[in-house]
């Protein structure tokens, strides 16, 4: 195949060259072989001044009114003028329009939506956006749900939620990065950080790291940052992942940076602490003294999730003298009919509480609430009065499924769901020291966990007290006067503190 131009002509080899007084039939039979799975394609032939013309779209992908209201009609009125390819992105009704020469760049563009303007033997052409896609309306979110701020969440629709960014931001210095990742896929992605309060280092860190990626396709926020994360083999999530806008915008001012998927509803907040994950938008509504118990109460969680169900298995095994004696005739009548050492039966009882979860997840929501109260109580009692546990086991399992369930975050609280099974593990071969043991290791490996290069631990390694405020406990509204400096700001500052402090009624 050769196309025709003034000058020259371009062979096989120089597809991706600019195409210059392309002649209309060879651009036809050129994108039909490329885009032949597409049985939609379809040519429109028009004509102006006697300058044969065509507008090819596929038709599947398209909205077929707009293209007949805000293309044809126009044109229409216009056949008999002389146009070029600068006039008609001037007559065509449609906001987003560009011109382009480029057939892998026309092609790429007609898959996406796109209509492609072309008079014969012009330089370039016009690419209309004509797209239609199936948005899902504004909603309260499901998975992260709270009492006070705003309810919105966002959708899978990238552009719905660069407007839902701009209309709760509403900052000059909003700076937004496009970048593009997916060899055949291609997904559009956004950086956004305030300039001026997110550390440059790290957006470049950000920025490097996606154009790094080398893949197909990249399924979604999710599947991008374990790609981004600086140790995949972790249990930890080292992003944090969110559906809530206004969690994007608190982030932002304290100097992070966030990171949009297209046809993806979550949001991907860098560089984020161990800490982070039990931070709830909610918190920022309430008092400051009952969100600080709301906190404490999540940390107080994480320590029975992990530790209650291994310390019952030590405590039967190895350390029966730790048991009261008013406890002790009720624990032996309990276990008197389990057949099984407590190693197995805590096991086998934590294997229950994960199948009924995901079978609960797996299931339609009614249906799932169903199994998951009914199969629990059925289930749990038919296990006692079988003789395959005991009944503080069922009460202890039950309570450290409850309390990881009070994380913020869902992907935090798989993780230390999963912790459980070897230190459960640990404290059935060695006791109380099993216990010490699987939780100095987790210890360790979150201090040498990072998250986009910055510590996971901080501010309580490295040490950095005037942080505590914002990873373990709130405080009132007047001692938030400047940023967490574990995001390394460029400007620390949020207000004047003395000017806060100072207030005089209207007589004053």
């Amino acid at each position: 195949m050769f196309y025709k131009t003034k000058n020259k002509r371009f062979s096989n080899a120089d597809k991706s060259s600019n195409l210059h007084s392309l002649i209309i039939n060879e651009l036809e039979e050129e994108i039909r072989s490329r885009l032949k799975q597409y049985t939609e394609l379809t040519f429109r032939s028009l004509s102006f001044s006697k300058r044969k013309a065509v507008f090819i779209f596929v038709k599947n992908v398209v909205k077929s009114e707009a293209i007949a209201e805000f293309i044809i009609a126009p044109l229409q009125k216009v056949k008999n003028m002389e146009m070029n390819f600068e006039k008609l992105a001037e007559t065509v009704s449609i906001a987003d329009v560009s011109y382009c020469n480029q057939l892998e760049a026309i092609c790429e563009h007609l898959i996406k939506g796109y209509g492609y303007l072309y008079i014969e033997e012009d330089p370039c052409g016009v690419l209309i956006n004509v797209s239609y896609t199936v948005n899902r309306t504004l909603a309260a979110s499901e998975k992260e749900s709270h009492i006070y701020g705003p309810q919105v969440s966002f959708t899978e629709s990238l552009s719905t939620n660069m407007n839902l960014v701009h209309y709760l931001i509403d900052d000059p210095d909003l700076k937004i990065i496009p970048l593009q990742i997916g060899k055949r896929v291609k997904k559009e992605v956004k950086i956004i950080y305030i300039e001026g309060i997110a550390d440059d280092e790290n957006v470049q860190t950000f920025k490097q790291r996606i154009k790094d990626i080398v893949v197909d396709d990249v399924q979604d926020s999710s599947r991008l940052a374990q790609m981004l994360e600086d140790n995949s083999f972790s249990a930890f999530p080292q992003y944090l992942l969110s559906e809530l806008p206004n969690r994007l915008r608190i982030a932002l001012l304290k100097g992070r940076i966030g990171v949009l998927v297209d046809q993806s509803p979550n949001v991907i907040i860098g560089p984020v602490t161990f800490f982070s994950f039990f931070e709830s938008t909610g918190d920022l509504y309430m008092r400051w003294n009952i969100g600080t118990f709301s906190r404490m109460l999540r940390f107080l969680a994480i320590l029975f999730s992990i530790l209650l169900t291994p310390a019952y298995v030590a405590v039967i095994t190895f350390h029966y003298e730790v048991i009261p004696s008013a406890l002790l005739k009720s624990l032996g009548e309990s276990r008197s009919n389990v057949p099984f050492p407590p190693l197995f039966e805590a096991l086998l009882l934590e294997f229950l509480i994960e199948l009924l979860r995901e079978a609960g997840i797996r299931l339609p929501t009614k249906v799932g609430q169903t199994i998951g109260i009914v199969g629990g109580i059925v289930i749990g009692q038919a296990a006692v009065d079988a003789g395959f546990t005991s009944n503080i086991l069922i009460i202890i399992t039950a309570l450290s499924a409850l309390a990881s369930y009070t994380t913020p975050s869902y992907m935090m609280g798989s993780s230390l769901r999963l912790l459980r099974f070897p230190i459960i593990l640990f404290a059935g071969m060695w006791g109380g020291i099993g216990i010490m043991f699987g939780f100095c290791l987790i210890i360790i490996h979150l201090l040498h966990t990072t998250s986009l290069g910055r510590p996971y631990l901080i501010p309580f390694y490295p040490f950095r007290f005037k942080d505590f405020k914002y990873a373990f406990y709130t405080l009132p509204n007047q001692f938030y006067n400047n940023r967490p400096i574990t995001n390394h700001p460029e400007d620390p500052s949020r207000f004047n503190s003395q000017k806060q402090n100072k207030k005089k009624d209207v007589d004053e």
